[in-house]
């Protein structure tokens, strides 16, 4: 018998064809079959007494198929039999945990030493399960429908490369869409990034272009909106903080779609390929801003005057009546929020926009997020705001002090001039204390010693720290640690050693010393050259 699958119905008119008394090698003919494929179907349609009859009076084709099924069998040739059949159930068993073909056969190769298939029979064999597993209700998508007004779907489709005019370079670029389901009427823009203020203007600019906003926007599971995606019914999608600003202003609910569920946002996708394939295949552009003057164009000419598939209208046209039921737009601008989670570094700082903000000291290694308007920075921990800063500025010195300990701020500055101002509040006695310091080692830095020195004595009284400078200036200790213990010792209340030089006399005579006459007087005494030293 032939391997070409016979249908049933080729069979029904082999039978139509006998009962007419055509030839047997023309019905071959006929049905595109061999003269022996014809002879073998002949005989079983025979033997089961199918091929006498009126031809107005045919078998139907569950009785030809049970009668074929008699002869032949559903057996598998054994060239068709695969060669992971005994695997079957195990990979059956995988498929239900949503388990790859490539997941599958990594499986079974590392922990069933016995198995030598292939990755192509096993792809094979879940093709074959997986087309043998019953539909289930799950399995339907299922059309929705949308009233005016009611829903926007919203999503990034890639492009190819834009010139970018202000970095004069080629860039990766994306189409944003947002679709009306209930008008298929589109809002459709450019752009060289999907960042959280990109996504977050273009919403802007689709609701000025539609005139209003509609009661859910169906976005997809990109980080700009859901920061994670919603896998199950049990699990509630977390919302990027930012898209809550824009949905709370702007009044309307977001609903996510599903992951890896395109089906549930057809729409936009439709509409992206749409858009892909109609305006941007044909043409070429000059760079972003040729492209969107053009995309704008061709929005309202062509997309918006077309007949779309299902609703069998022109988009503009459902769009004048969907108008009406959107909600007005806000009576003031929408100010751009942006929320992002950042670590606190070691130094007491934030980074945000390759921009450093400080925060208080106690807050370092924690989460804390961060709210960017335009103008401001604003951390927040644990829904209390703990610092605030103009953004895009350096903040000034004097600031970042404020959040750092007390007596580690200083440490920052690393002149000798600022050093010594600060001695100079204490005193004259520190500061000469303190220039001694720096001038005791021509080679090695004192900035340090200088920097714990001045730090210890602000913490004592001007007496005590101007007491202190005096003795360890006196016995040459130029150490932060000789400081310290000196203060700790109460050493500083002790009164400095007195030393008493005696003063000359005219009758005073030292010791070993001679009057100029008595030195005159002596012989002098004549040294001969020859003379042995």
């Amino acid at each position: 018998m032939s391997q070409q699958r016979t249908e049933m119905d080729q069979l029904q008119e082999l039978v139509r064809l006998h009962r007419m008394g055509t030839g047997y090698r023309e019905i071959a003919r006929l049905l595109g079959i061999s003269p022996n494929t014809e002879r073998q179907y002949r005989e079983m349609l025979a033997a089961e007494g199918l091929l006498a009859g009126a031809v107005d009076a045919l078998p139907a084709l569950a009785e030809l198929k049970a009668a074929v099924v008699k002869h032949v069998g559903e057996k598998r040739t054994p060239q068709q039999t695969s060669s992971v059949e005994q695997w079957s159930e195990t990979v059956q068993a995988m498929m239900i945990k949503e388990a790859t073909p490539q997941a599958i056969y990594d499986c079974l190769r590392l922990e069933h030493h016995e198995f030598t298939g292939s990755l192509s029979a096993i792809k094979r064999l879940y093709a074959r399960l997986r087309g043998t597993k019953a539909v289930e209700a799950t399995d339907i998508a299922i059309p929705v429908v949308s009233a005016p007004g009611e829903i926007a779907q919203v999503d990034f489709g890639y492009v190819g490369k834009l010139y970018d005019p202000a970095q004069g370079v080629l860039r990766k670029a994306w189409v944003f869409v947002m679709v009306l389901t209930y008008s298929r009427h589109l809002f459709a823009r450019v752009v060289f990034d999907q960042r959280v203020p990109t996504w977050m203007a273009l919403h802007v600019e689709a609701f000025a272009h539609f005139g209003g906003v509609v009661e859910t926007v169906v976005p997809d599971n990109l980080k700009a909106a859901v920061v994670r995606a919603a896998f199950g019914f049990t699990e509630q999608p977390a919302l990027n903080r930012s898209y809550r600003e824009l949905a709370r202003h702007y009044g309307f609910k977001v609903d996510p779609a599903p992951p890896y569920s395109p089906e549930k946002k057809g729409g936009v996708e439709s509409g992206v390929k749409y858009v892909k394939r109609n305006f941007f295949a044909p043409r070429n552009f000059a760079d972003l801003h040729d492209a969107n003057r053009r995309l704008e164009a061709w929005t309202a000419e062509v997309a918006g005057q077309r007949l779309h598939g299902t609703t069998h209208q022109r988009p503009l046209e459902r769009f004048a009546i969907e108008r009406a039921h959107l909600r007005a737009l806000p009576p003031t601008p929408f100010e751009c929020v942006q929320w992002k989670q950042a670590t606190v570094h070691t130094d007491a700082q934030i980074e945000f926009e390759r921009r450093l903000y400080p925060v208080p000291w106690r807050l370092m290694g924690k989460q804390v997020w961060v709210q960017a308007t335009p103008t401001t920075i604003a951390v927040y921990w644990e829904d209390t705001r703990v610092a605030t800063h103009q953004r895009n500025k350096p903040v000034p010195p004097e600031v970042y002090d404020q959040y750092l300990p007390d007596q580690r701020s200083p440490l920052r500055y690393r002149s000798q001039s600022f050093w010594i101002e600060r001695a100079e509040r204490l005193g004259d006695d520190v500061v000469a204390y303190v220039r001694e310091v720096f001038g005791c080692d021509d080679v090695l830095s004192q900035l340090r010693t200088v920097q714990a020195v001045v730090t210890h004595l602000e913490t004592f009284p001007i007496a005590r720290a101007q007491a202190a400078c005096r003795r360890a200036q006196y016995y040459g200790n130029y150490t932060y640690a000789g400081v310290r213990d000196i203060l700790r010792q109460g050493l500083d209340r002790e009164p400095l050693p007195v030393v008493v030089v005696p003063a000359a006399t005219a009758t005073e005579r030292p010791r070993y010393g001679r009057r100029i006459d008595e030195l005159l007087q002596l012989p002098l005494l004549k040294e001969d050259i020859d003379d042995a030293h």
